[in-house]
């Protein structure tokens, strides 16, 4: 029903081919659930697929990560985002770690996982085009790169949000008071204007995680003072974590493990 309505790509949450990891995310689908999603999705005729996988899962063997890669690529999936696990506030996760009955995440295990997924996937002629993205031309995700890019976008929906440029605006997320701002002629929605300094941070925060970088151009047209951020990215470039490019500079490869934290150390107060 989905493909005869024009829909022509499929986003889905795999997380692990392992139905232990599974389980231990209290995860609705199981391994063999996943693989004959997959396997329906390409009978029925999509080639635009992609999946999510996590790793940096304390109870995730090294190998078993290499085999989630290995699955995705004998099934011809031609897009994996893949995400390094993180423990939130207030969580499941977060109030079983306090107490020791789950592992703690570990820092070297992320590590290790993100280059093995990164040298596995060049070989696999994957374009890493965002830090947790990686794509076959031309399956990039449309919808993510233009936020990546800093393009326009309209939101439809409950919930859904939109960018100008300038300005940003999300839909009220109730259903029903949705639908009666339809039937009034105005959908309620909370919008803000982003200040000089917010569209800086936000091309650095996005343009540090992504291939095309950040722009000189775009940053000193937003009307601030760009000296010591000047200076601080050419301390980074010496240190190899930042590479000079025509339009501005963009993270190296050794630089993408250490992107979030450069991005708050650029920011402007």
């Amino acid at each position: 029903m989905f493909k005869s309505e024009g829909i022509n790509r499929l986003s889905i949450g795999v997380q692990s081919f392992f139905e232990e990891h599974l389980t231990w995310m209290n995860r609705a689908h199981n391994a063999k659930e996943s693989l004959q999603c997959l396997q329906w999705a390409k009978e029925i005729g999509f080639e635009n697929i992609t999946i999510d996988l996590i790793y940096g899962i304390p109870q995730m063997t090294d190998a078993q990560w290499e085999e989630n890669i290995d699955t995705a690529l004998s099934l011809n999936i031609p897009h994996i985002s893949a995400y390094n696990l993180t423990v939130e506030e207030k969580t499941v996760l977060a109030h079983q770690i306090k107490k020791g009955t789950s592992k703690a995440l570990s820092d070297s295990q992320g590590e290790r996982n993100f280059l093995v997924l990164q040298e596995k996937l060049k070989d696999a002629n994957f374009v890493h085009y965002e830090i947790s993205n990686f794509g076959q031309q031309p399956f990039f995700s449309k919808h993510n790169t233009s936020y990546w890019q800093g393009k326009k976008y309209l939101g439809v929906g409950p919930s859904a949000h939109s960018f100008d440029g300038k300005s940003r605006a999300w839909n009220i997320a109730n259903n029903a008071l949705y639908l009666k701002g339809i039937e009034t002629g105005k959908v309620p929605l909370t919008s803000e204007t982003l200040s000089s300094k917010d569209l800086v941070n936000e091309h650095l925060m996005i343009g540090l995680r992504n291939i095309w970088g950040c722009a000189w151009e775009y940053l000193e047209n937003c009307g601030e003072d760009l000296a010591t951020l000047k200076t601080q990215v050419s301390a980074l470039i010496k240190d190899g974590k930042l590479v000079a490019t025509h339009e501005g500079f963009k993270t190296t490869t050794k630089g993408l493990l250490f992107a979030d934290g450069m991005a708050s150390e650029l920011f402007l107060d």
